[in-house]
């Protein structure tokens, strides 16, 4: 790959940007100023990258997979209506590459979110035929005991749904606190099959998304992540 098309693949700018960079002298690969748009360059191979003496994140290509702890009060979403945007948390650079959230979390709902521009991972992740199974920590408005986990374990009807949905597994960890994995994505599922079982959600944090959780990240951190293929 030319190192025209790399910067244009990390979402440094359009070609003409890019190649007014280039010339101008402002961009360094692994310490060396390169001067020609057509320097081969080996996207393994680069372990930094300068843009007018700033260094900038430098993305996995083809395909990169991103695992961010979301913080409350961000929307999943590119065109947020009455919060950030969580893609606002990245660099300018990132957002400005082909990136997509692996399903969504309400802004509300705080946890573990992947991002990634391989469509392929993200429909896999996604699909209910691959029961990917998510975990979330709840705070219940309402006491509850045993009887709400078994209620959620052997399905719930969904207002508005043909058919009933169970939890994976449901727990209780405090009179007010569940741990509940499901393996679907319905819209606000987590909120409906609780409210199905006769209590409320207070909050909702998803501590668990497939093989990840939010490791040591704190809110709003995030991190490339490297699953297996």
């Amino acid at each position: 790959m030319d190192l025209l098309k790399y910067l244009q693949a990390q979402g440094i700018g359009s070609r003409k940007e890019c190649t007014a960079l280039i010339k101008n002298g402002l961009i360094s690969v692994n310490g060396t100023v390169l001067h020609d748009g057509k320097t081969d360059i080996v996207p393994e191979q680069v372990r930094s990258l300068h843009i007018d003496g700033e260094e900038a994140v430098v993305i996995p290509l083809p395909y990169y997979y991103i695992l961010l702890n979301k913080p409350e009060n961000y929307e999943t979403s590119h065109k947020p209506r009455d919060y950030p945007s969580v893609f606002s948390l990245l660099p300018d650079h990132l957002r400005a590459t082909d990136i997509q959230a692996v399903g969504r979390l309400d802004a509300d709902t705080t946890g573990v979110l992947l991002l990634t521009n391989d469509g392929r991972f993200n429909h896999r992740m996604t699909s209910p035929k691959h029961k990917v199974e998510k975990r979330y920590r709840v705070r219940l408005k309402h006491d509850a005991d045993e009887t709400l986990c078994r209620t959620l374990e052997n399905g719930v009807l969904l207002h508005d749904e043909g058919e009933t949905v169970a939890a994976v597994s449901a727990e209780l960890v405090g009179s007010r606190t569940l741990l509940l994995t499901i393996c679907e994505g319905k819209y606000h599922q987590v909120k409906r099959m609780v409210a199905a079982a006769g209590n409320r959600v207070e909050g909702l944090h998803r501590e668990r998304f497939g093989d990840w959780d939010t490791q040591d990240l704190q809110s709003g951190e995030w991190r490339f992540v490297y699953p297996e293929q």
